[in-house]
């Protein structure tokens, strides 16, 4: 385990210790690993969600409207 001082602002300071009494945690370096562990949660790249995968699915069945000029497709989407 790598081991790291940090300066933490006051207003991240107060968030980590919110976490750790949250979690019951024993310190402020496992209330940092929950927050990361959440954060590559939500930012983890798209192509491996799983929601991702269901909408690019979705997309892939959906057929496009065929159009012979850009007038043409002009004409279709002002309608």
């Amino acid at each position: 385990m790598v081991q790291a001082l940090v300066e933490l602002d006051d207003n991240t300071n107060r968030v980590l210790n919110v976490v750790k009494a949250k979690y019951n945690l024993k310190d402020k370096g496992q209330a940092i690993q929950i927050v990361v562990e959440k954060y590559i949660e939500e930012e983890n790249e798209p192509e491996l969600r799983p929601e991702y995968l269901e909408k690019l699915q979705k997309i892939r069945k959906q057929k496009g409207i065929p159009f012979k000029n850009i007038a043409e497709l002009r004409k279709i989407v002002e309608g």
